[in-house]
């Protein structure tokens, strides 16, 4: 039972993991319906019944099952940037930039942004509204391959298999947009900000090297970002309980669309570092270095930040 509802958790996070076909009816139009109940009935099936109806109400609530839904109800059929802006301005959310002199011309778009990862989704939007009308056009985001179920961001999505394989098609996509003039935003650390640093603050995991081969391969400068925001301390708290405990699958996830809530009528601060050339980027075995170097970078930002 214990894995069923692991497997069952998989499926409430509404920014980094899977929406599957049982909360969504893929045979009728409209917004996406988050529902608990289906979820449980269609991964449990029969045994479904031996689930009290308190612990799926709990669930509900965990989640802000109803105002999620509200929220993806008000923002149909918009997608991609439109459906980011939508949200932002529905929980009053805004960013604030600065050192934007410090960006490339707006005309040079081929550029990784490779940003810190603080919040679990909101940030991602954020910086998808902020770019977009930034750069103008069409913006990419490289995200694991579960959030291509989120349908109303899917066009904006660049998926990457983080637990198996490549496909051939996934990577050829990813080839395509690389070679092309849009530009690329990537969170190298995958999950959100979790780790306690040594200074007590809450910092990123480590970043992967691949958007460091990605750069020179395809001949992309890189714009390192720190964006400023955090979760609550509750989520931080689970997430040290949980690992304290040994357990490997990530229960805090649950509690990030409650985090999207929380972060209602604020204003997030990002700081644009300068322009690293892929020339200065050497890649191959110096890759994983490379990307612990841009990190640092990164986190400097915030020091700039706080130090204004």
């Amino acid at each position: 039972m214990q894995s069923d509802i692991e497997r069952i958790l998989i499926n409430l996070q509404f920014e980094q993991t899977r929406i599957q076909n049982a909360i969504m009816d893929k045979n009728t139009a409209g917004p996406i319906n988050i529902n608990i109940k289906a979820i449980v009935r269609e991964r449990l099936g029969g045994a479904s019944r031996l689930v009290p109806g308190y612990f799926v109400r709990k669930l509900e609530k965990l989640i802000c099952q109803e105002r999620l839904n509200e929220l993806l109800a008000r923002n149909y059929p918009m997608e991609g940037a439109d459906f980011c802006r939508g949200v932002l301005d529905n929980l009053s959310v805004s960013v604030e930039a600065v050192n934007i002199d410090r960006l490339p011309a707006v005309d040079n778009r081929r550029v990784i942004i490779a940003c810190n990862h603080p919040l679990g989704g909101l940030d991602g939007m954020a910086l998808i509204d902020f770019f977009t009308r930034h750069y103008g056009g069409n913006l990419k985001f490289i995200v694991n391959d579960l959030l291509m179920a989120v349908k109303p961001l899917a066009p904006v999505f660049l998926p990457i298999n983080k637990h198996g394989r490549q496909s051939r098609e996934s990577l050829t996509a990813i080839d395509q947009v690389m070679s092309g003039d849009d530009p690329v935003l990537i969170f190298p650390a995958g999950l959100c900000s979790r780790q306690l640093e040594a200074n007590g603050e809450i910092a990123d995991l480590e970043w992967k090297k691949m958007f460091i081969n990605r750069a020179i391969a395809s001949r992309r400068d890189i714009i390192p970002l720190y964006f400023d925001g955090e979760n609550s301390s509750r989520f931080y708290s689970f997430a040290r309980r949980r690992e304290g405990l040994g357990l490997k699958f990530n229960f805090e996830m649950a509690l990030l669309p409650s985090e999207v809530f929380k972060a209602e009528g604020k204003t997030f601060r990002i700081n644009c570092g300068r322009l690293i050339p892929w020339q200065s980027l050497t890649g191959g075995t110096e890759a994983q270095s490379e990307a612990a170097y841009v990190r640092r970078m990164v986190y400097e930002l915030k020091k700039e930040l706080y130090n204004d």
